[in-house]
């Protein structure tokens, strides 16, 4: 396989992975592989973002934030 035939696999710089068990629950995001913050809503992701200097314009678009265990409205656990 050529490299313009392989599939194009993207390594968004903010991971954020899924609820964990809290009071809140919480999800732990990272950024470039370490990680950064707990999150707590949506809007926890985008401050962390912005102090690592990333402005994210589109929270479903996969080459920027990967969600994992759910989406930007999964916050609880079910």
């Amino acid at each position: 396989m050529t490299e313009i035939a392989s599939p194009h696999i993207s390594r968004p710089r903010i991971l954020v992975l899924g609820v964990q068990p809290g009071t809140p629950p919480f999800r732990i995001v990272e950024i470039d592989g370490l990680v950064v913050a707990e999150a707590k809503e949506v809007t926890d992701v985008l401050e962390v973002a912005a102090v690592f200097g990333i402005t994210v314009h589109d929270m479903d678009d996969p080459d920027v934030v990967r969600w994992v265990g759910g989406d930007k409205f999964t916050w609880r656990l079910h």
